[in-house]
């Protein structure tokens, strides 16, 4: 079980009203939690504030994109 007290559970804005989610928190030791809002209560993915920040620039930079069928 994870040590780092996550709370203020957000989603994207562009998200629905439905509970098909990924939710992040962000811990006071700069941890970063990642869950699936349909299991609130399952495992957290835990990432340093440099794991993070590479993932969200890799989307950002377009770099985390489906390849597309040739």
């Amino acid at each position: 079980m994870s040590s780092h007290q996550f709370q203020h559970w957000t989603k994207s804005s562009r998200s629905s009203a439905g509970d098909n989610c990924v939710q992040v928190a962000f811990a006071d030791d700069g941890t970063v939690g990642i869950r699936d809002s349909k299991h609130p209560n399952r495992a957290v993915l835990e990432f340093t504030p440099a794991e993070y920040d590479a993932f969200v620039d890799g989307i950002l930079n377009g770099e985390l994109r489906r390849p597309t069928a040739s």
